[in-house]
């Protein structure tokens, strides 16, 4: 009986054994299929893309950005054959010991490593990432013959150069590595091989024409990492070059000029709005940010006092000052306030009824009886204070707005502002205060919340020259492809000034002849010798408000506390080749500060292309 029990215990233990044994063997099966379903179905692509990355490799060709080139030709923005180290994350064993050993190399530094490791996530799997730009031909040879590092090589490329330095900067602009807000902002496939975009200024402006498109290449590898074949799948398609507008001699003219002032000059042609000069000072080197900027440069440019980085040529807004004394005149001549035979007596001061204030004129001993002509060409302030009060600040704004005062003048250029011309819902909105009448005198001559940018000045100096035909301003001339078939030119853009009676326009531009030609004129001194005729306005802005009774004296006021010097003006005056616009930030008088900066540039201009006898 013992036997029988124990022979159907073992039967018992023998089958549940065999259950267990099916049961495992059926688990590690399930196991071994989702496995295998998941290897071959789920990330099939994945792992395809594995083995063949060791072997079959596909890579994007970055285009060949376009050069930008000035009006005559002149290379202002180019690339140089250069070198670059990549990794290929895939290929390597152990991506932080690869990184630690190349930095002890010396191939790479900390900040390269921080760089490549925000730029991880942009890139797909087995694609090359960019570590090192600019790599010397010594570091290149180097890494080439000792180089025992899967997955890291050294690559051919085109390095960004700009040739004239510092000339042009804000107005050319830069390109740098790509952040975040680029790459959401650009087609990713186009870019998948891009390093570098325009950040500022024509690089970004332009960034679609200067690019091109991006190709696709094949890359075998054997066993050893070589290299052995290569197949174009798409051929890259080179950006377009640009060309500008711009003269680079006169820019260059212009900027030894200003010196080491903060200030810029605008210098237009007013036949179609091509902008020949429009240069910001001070200025930094594109250069320095290519291939990364250091951060000890980069905190010194942000702490200069005197804002290298910033553009006053798109985004600094002023006090126009006098130079507004035409339009105002103007839309008092359209309104019969005046006419031409006009007068108001100046005796250096003005005063409203019942207001203690007065508005003193910038000559304290007066300038006697002055009519519409003689009060533009003395800037007598009186005069235009006595005008605005006639006119009211509704009627002034309304005049000034036809020159595109208080808007963007439309220039191709990123960041443009369009400065303030102020009225009474302005106020209300921005400061919540009712308008009052003195700030229509001070509005009269250019001062107080009125604020122009220097292209805004020189483009509606310009349509006083055109008789109302407001240009719009264009840095660009036209683009070109590398192999000279695909071609964009720029088209002139303008509209027309209504004006009732066109004596008002001989009137104006005859009183800023009398600016220059004038026995009183205030820029009178720029007579001297001229070889072209030329019809201007001075002007000199305050920076901040003096008492009625305190006297102005430069030296004892804080330098960033002196007036700007102002001057504008247009040549010749028989049938207008260009106009300028200049302003000197603290520089103090615009009669003597900036007025001779203008004849100086402009004796550059006509030296070089001389007065066009067909528009005499």
């Amino acid at each position: 009986m013992d036997k029988i029990g124990n022979l159907k215990r073992e039967r018992k233990v023998f089958k549940s054994r065999v259950v267990f044994s099916v049961v495992i063997m059926l688990s590690m099966t399930l196991i071994l299929t989702i496995r295998l379903f998941n290897l071959q179905i789920t990330q099939h692509e994945y792992y395809v893309e594995e083995a063949l990355g060791n072997q079959m490799q596909n890579l994007p060709i970055t285009p060949v950005r376009g050069d930008i080139l000035d009006r005559n030709g002149k290379v202002l923005a180019t690339n140089e054959f250069s070198y670059r180290l990549t990794i290929t994350p895939e290929k390597v064993n152990n991506l932080n010991d690869t990184l630690v050993e190349l930095e002890i190399n010396e191939y790479i530094d900390s900040k390269d490593i921080e760089r490549f490791n925000k730029n991880l996530s942009r890139f797909k799997k087995f694609h090359n990432i960019p570590i090192k730009f600019n790599l010397s031909e010594s570091s290149a040879s180097s890494f080439l013959v000792n180089n025992q590092m899967p997955g890291v090589e050294v690559e051919p490329y085109f390095h960004r150069v700009y040739p004239y330095g510092k000339s042009s900067s804000h107005l050319i602009g830069y390109v740098a590595s790509m952040n975040k807000e680029d790459k959401s902002r650009y087609d990713k496939k186009n870019y998948a091989g891009t390093s570098f975009v325009g950040k500022i200024g024509v690089e970004k402006q332009y960034e679609n024409l200067l690019h091109g498109q991006s190709g696709m290449k094949q890359i075998e590898r054997n066993v050893a990492g070589r290299v052995v074949d290569t197949k174009v799948i798409n051929p890259s398609i080179p950006g377009e070059d640009v060309y500008l507008n711009i003269d680079i001699d006169l820019q260059l003219k212009a900027e030894s000029l200003l010196g080491e002032s903060r200030g810029v000059i605008a210098l237009i042609d007013v036949n179609d709005g091509s902008v020949l000069t429009l240069v910001s000072t001070p200025s930094f080197d594109p250069n320095w940010f290519v291939n990364g900027i250091s951060v000890k440069r980069y905190e010194e440019l942000k702490g200069n006092p005197d804002l290298p980085l910033f553009d006053r040529s798109t985004k600094g807004l002023y006090p126009p000052g006098s130079t507004i004394k035409p339009m105002v005149a103007l839309g008092g001549l359209e309104k019969n306030n005046i006419t031409i035979k006009h007068t108001t007596f100046c005796p250096g001061f003005y005063k409203l009824t019942d207001y203690s204030r007065k508005f003193n004129d910038w000559k304290r001993t007066g300038h006697g009886r002055v009519d519409t002509i003689e009060a533009i060409a003395q800037s007598c302030d009186v005069f235009f204070y006595d005008l605005a009060y006639n006119m009211g600040i509704d009627e002034i704004n309304n005049s000034l707005s036809y020159f595109q005062f208080g808007e963007k003048t439309g220039l191709d250029l990123p960041g443009e502002l369009g400065g303030i011309l102020p009225s009474r819902e302005w106020k209300k909105i921005n400061k919540d205060e009712p308008w009052y009448r003195g700030e229509t005198l001070i509005t009269g001559i250019g001062q107080g919340f009125m604020t122009a940018s220097p292209i805004q000045l020189a483009l509606a100096t310009g349509a006083i020259a055109n008789k109302g035909n407001l240009l719009t301003p264009r840095v660009l001339m036209h683009s070109q492809s590398k192999d000279g078939e695909s071609y964009f030119e720029s088209q002139t853009e303008s509209k027309q000034i209504p004006i009732k009676n066109i004596d008002n326009w001989e009137l104006i531009i005859q009183s800023m002849k009398q600016t220059i030609y004038g026995k009183l004129g205030t820029a009178k001194r720029l007579n001297n010798k001229l070889n072209y005729t030329l019809a201007g306005k001075t002007g000199t802005a305050q920076v901040f408000g003096l008492d009625p009774e305190e006297e102005y004296i430069a030296e004892n006021i804080d330098e960033k506390l002196r007036d700007h010097a102002l001057f504008t003006a247009f040549a010749p005056i028989e049938n207008p080749q260009v106009a300028i616009a200049i302003i000197v930030e603290n520089a103090g008088s615009g009669s003597s500060k900036a007025a001779p900066l203008a004849r100086s540039l402009l004796d550059e201009y006509f030296n070089k292309y001389g007065v066009d006898p067909d528009k005499i």
